[in-house]
């Protein structure tokens, strides 16, 4: 008898624990099931550089490495949002930049493809918008770990202003002084990673990391980002250093660009 009341009393302990079980589980599988946001807003101090071959109104173009003038952050507007929903998602992250200086008695600039005798006041304005939007997928999730694949595109739309005045007359240009844009928009497709790396006692810290590559109507372009960061209850802080590079095809006037520079930025997870 003492020994059926104790068989039924473990079968009752065993049913009551499978059932705490399955309703654990079906809470995770609701929690899956429902769409999680993060919005990220952020300020990256980007550095920027680059060869650009502006028109002169004559015959040779005027090639100005952006590295040689700019030297201010007018103005910037960038963030990122996150949605997912179990394993997949969407991501996209903007920049908007306006940049721009000037430098006296510079000899750095070629006309025609050449080195010119003379010295001159350059001005450069440069208004740049980086779009990127991708598909991701998780591929690991861990307490100690999770990396994301993403698929997608980057959009560069980019605007340079150049002003100069020379210090003498040379024969490839017609005027000693003078102005000139480009722009362009380029689509390219991307691929790459992106995830965290959780540290410390209560896994607080992480270490935050993004690679992306891609090609398209640029020749190659691709992206760098990594640092350390906190989370807390409502989302999470980081401090990272950011690189982009874009090599453009042969004929573009925007030849070649980058920027790259400290980024500080707050996710709020909701």
């Amino acid at each position: 008898m003492g020994q059926r009341i104790n068989t039924r009393f473990v079968n009752c302990l065993l049913a009551i624990g499978l059932s705490g079980l399955a309703s654990v589980a079906a809470q995770a599988q609701a929690a899956n099931d429902k769409w999680q946001w993060e919005l990220g807003i952020y300020g990256w101090f980007p550095a920027i550089g680059g060869t650009t071959s502006f028109p002169s109104g004559a015959s040779a173009s005027i090639d100005v490495s952006a590295r040689d003038v700019i030297d201010s952050l007018k103005m910037t507007l960038m963030g990122q949002i996150e949605a997912r929903k179990g394993q997949w998602g969407v991501w996209s992250d903007l920049v908007y930049a306006d940049l721009g200086g000037s430098k006296d008695g510079s000899r750095d600039f070629t006309v025609g493809g050449h080195p010119v005798g003379a010295s001159a006041r350059l001005g450069l304005d440069v208004k740049s918008t980086v779009w990127s939007l991708a598909g991701i997928y998780n591929l690991t999730s861990t307490p100690d770990n999770t990396t994301d694949l993403l698929f997608g595109a980057r959009m560069l739309n980019m605007t340079q202003t150049l002003n100069w005045s020379l210090a003498s007359s040379i024969p490839e240009l017609p005027t000693r002084s003078g102005e000139a844009s480009v722009d362009g928009t380029n689509w390219d497709a991307i691929v790459g990673l992106k995830g965290r790396y959780y540290f410390g006692a209560e896994r607080k810290w992480f270490l935050p990391y993004y690679v992306d590559l891609g090609s398209g109507q640029s020749k190659l372009t691709w992206q760098i980002n990594a640092g350390v960061g906190y989370t807390f209850d409502w989302g999470s802080v980081l401090a990272t250093w950011r690189y982009l590079d874009y090599n453009f095809k042969s004929g573009d006037a925007l030849q070649s660009m980058t920027m790259n520079g400290a980024l500080i930025g707050v996710a709020f997870q909701f």
